[in-house]
């Protein structure tokens, strides 16, 4: 019981890390930002968003959900030729780098 507790806590650690990482790299700082917004402006009002704020959050929320996605490519490639019928810690942490490579340039470019 308490070895289960333990691993769920371990994945919840690293799934909040996850998204934390993939958040960082949609911020207003970070190099992908720009030409995300450029699209999403050009784009947005064919979905009937016209408003700068909602177009600038929508842009963020764009490029930490492509993050968030790109990052965990590798990680289903590495669960699939591991055989793996779930996620564990191994393929978490293996996503979690991933997240980690694409939010590098925004982590320097904030200046933490």
């Amino acid at each position: 019981m308490m070895d289960e507790r333990e691993q769920t806590l371990r994945h919840d650690g690293l799934l909040v890390g996850i998204a934390g990482l993939a958040l960082l790299s949609g911020m207003h700082f970070s190099p992908y930002f720009d030409p995300a917004f450029l699209l999403v402006k050009f784009f947005g009002p064919a979905f009937f968003v016209g408003s700068p704020l909602v177009l600038f959050y929508f842009t963020s929320l764009l490029v930490s959900t492509t993050a968030l996605i790109l990052a965990g490519v590798p990680a289903a490639i590495f669960e699939r030729v591991t055989g793996r019928k779930e996620s564990d810690w191994a393929s978490l942490t293996v996503w979690l780098a991933g997240t980690a490579l694409i939010a590098m340039p925004a982590l320097v470019r904030s200046g933490g």
